[in-house]
């Protein structure tokens, strides 16, 4: 019998992969958990839930939502990370999980090592608007009052490593201005002493700078995407002043490492064809959200241009977590 093993051994090793592909052929045959590391009620949580309700349809097996939030994103990505790669865990993540291997000293996880991306769902642009009093009415008008008086401008920014906040300092960076950023609990708060010009401007989420900037509370200047954003085409780019300039916050979903390229594929596409469906697209551009679609090797790389990007930014201006 001892003659034998070695061919048992080989005929066992090769029967893993077919085992794994009949696996990924009968998938999904039990509920699907979505990851999101947020708390109920933000953006990400309904981008995760539409998208949720529409992927249950198409796979004919309920897909949950579970709000892991805390940390900026830490306590529920290292779940996912940790969760068995069979394709019944994944998970939504933001602009944050390209922001925090900089912003961190250690992280419980490698965010590039124990994720594969599936799927960039929405890109979410912020909208730079200014006190109504503040003497400027384009972008280039504020950049040159800036420089013209050095540190005397502040604006409103929610805690660190967020997208309103990235948006300002990498304003400041391109710009070479230099504005005081004072520090919110929230981008509400914010937006409130902006109305009340205790400070003189900020990065707003698109939808709410909007509302305000049309009820007169404010007054919008640009959007942080490369270019003019759907939802509000009259507003112009931050970019079409300063040249390259691109601050959007997004959403995404990944996958533990080791879940079977059958399996990713799989959700990538229907993901992508959820994303292209009428109703979806009209309900993500009303939040100001721009449905993307780009598959697995794009995200990757999508990622690590993030992560070079705003590793530069943060090190420039010497900010780390709280």
């Amino acid at each position: 019998m001892i003659q034998f093993r070695p061919l048992l051994v080989a005929l066992g090793m090769a029967v893993l992969p077919s085992a794994a592909a009949a696996a990924s052929q009968d998938y999904p045959v039990r509920p699907v958990r979505i990851i999101v590391p947020y708390p109920p009620g933000g953006n990400a949580d309904i981008v995760g839930r539409l998208i949720a309700q529409k992927l249950g349809e198409r796979l004919g097996q309920q897909v949950v939502i579970d709000n892991r939030g805390g940390a900026g994103g830490l306590i529920g990505q290292d779940i996912a990370a940790k969760a068995t790669p069979d394709g019944y865990t994944i998970t939504l993540v933001a602009v944050s999980h390209a922001v925090n291997p900089s912003l961190y000293k250690k992280l419980p996880y490698d965010s590039r090592r124990d994720f594969v991306p599936i799927t960039l769902a929405v890109a979410v642009p912020n909208l730079l608007v200014v006190r109504p009093s503040l003497p400027v009415k384009s972008v280039a008008e504020l950049i040159a009052l800036a420089k013209s008086k050095p540190g005397s401008l502040s604006y409103g920014s929610s805690g660190n490593g967020t997208s309103l906040h990235l948006a300002g300092e990498l304003f400041k960076s391109m710009t070479g201005t230099d504005m005081v950023r004072v520090v919110y609990k929230g981008s509400a708060l914010a937006a409130t002493d902006v109305f009340a010009g205790r400070i003189d401007l900020m990065f707003d989420v698109i939808t709410t700078g909007l509302a305000n900037s049309r009820a007169g509370r404010v007054r919008a200047l640009g959007v942080t995407s490369a270019k003019r954003a759907t939802v509000a085409p009259d507003i112009p780019a931050i970019s079409e002043f300063v040249p390259g300039y691109a601050s959007t916050g997004w959403q995404g979903f990944l996958a533990p490492r080791g879940t079977p390229a059958a399996i990713v594929g799989l959700l990538d596409k229907n993901i992508q064809a959820i994303l292209a469906m009428p109703d979806v697209r009209a309900r993500f551009l009303k939040m100001g959200a721009d449905p993307v679609g780009i598959g697995t090797t794009e995200l990757a790389a999508f990622i690590d241009n993030e992560m070079t990007k705003w590793a530069r930014v943060l090190k420039a201006a010497g900010i780390k977590a709280e």
